[in-house]
């Protein structure tokens, strides 16, 4: 008898063959959730759950997998590596919907599918499936830092910055507290910088220092450590730069270390 488990989303393929299904104890189901799919124990929020929820079937079968640990009859594989053995094993998988994209509530002048799908996986987990609220745009209210940083001042909660400049290269910025002037660095080691100049990277908080924000009036200032920012932005929106820096250990997000600016967008998640 074969079965097909899946478990964290599809990330993991369990793959059991067994002549008979022998009653399952809760030790071990518990044991199982925990290794391979701690999120159905715990809650976003980090707190464990009063109960879990499974499908009576899977019940024996992860028993088994787990009362069996010595057998050489069951082995973990990847999706990808049990689909390339035996592509119809898996094809109720590929039934099932695909991960959705984040709902966007505003038009975005910028972001199209590909840029979402990586994005939706990288930001922290408290703000993936909310819906995307933009704030601030060059395109509706104005090429101006000040006007961006009133358009934050009832926001809470984490933000998304993304920029597209004249050579049509898009990146931007995570950041774990929405823009304000400040006299003080702010942000958390959630903040990140990000680039699709030219394909798809990511750069998080090395450790080096805490530089990770910081507002003035006449620009905006992201990581830093005895040299130039990793991101800067002048009061005008218009002109910016990106280097290297300590914070991030990232690379330029644009072709160049000077860039001009055509789009600008700040979303929130709400």
């Amino acid at each position: 008898m074969t079965f097909t488990v899946y478990v964290n989303d599809c990330t993991i393929c369990i793959i059991i063959f067994l002549s008979a299904l022998i009653p399952f104890r809760v030790d071990h189901l518990y044991t199982f959730f925990v290794q391979w799919s701690p999120e159905t124990i715990y809650s976003k929020h980090g707190s464990k759950r009063d109960f879990v929820t499974v499908h009576p079937h899977a019940l024996g079968v992860i028993d088994s997998l787990i009362s069996n640990s010595a057998s050489k009859k069951w082995e973990i594989v990847t999706v990808t590596q049990q689909k390339q053995r035996c592509p119809s094993v898996c094809s109720s998988a590929d039934s099932e919907p695909e991960e959705l994209l984040p709902v966007l509530l505003d038009h975005s002048q910028i972001l199209n599918e590909h840029h979402l799908e990586q994005l939706m996986h990288h930001i922290p987990p408290r703000t993936q499936g909310y819906p995307w609220k933009l704030m601030y745009s060059t395109a509706q209210h104005g090429t101006s830092l000040k006007t961006l940083y009133r358009q934050m001042g009832e926001v809470d909660r984490p933000v998304l910055m993304v920029i597209k400049d004249t050579d049509n290269q898009v990146f931007g910025a995570f950041c774990s507290d929405p823009f304000k002037v400040s006299s003080y660095c702010y942000g958390t080691g959630e903040t990140f910088l990000y680039s699709f100049s030219p394909e798809f990277q990511i750069f998080r908080w090395s450790g080096a220092n805490s530089y990770f924000v910081r507002g003035f009036l006449d620009s905006l200032q992201m990581g830093g450590g005895g040299g130039p920012f990793g991101l800067w932005l002048d009061a005008d929106l218009y002109h910016g730069s990106s280097y290297s820096c300590d914070t991030f250990c990232n690379r330029p997000l644009s072709l160049h270390h000077d860039f001009t600016i055509q789009d600008l967008e700040v979303w929130t998640f709400v």
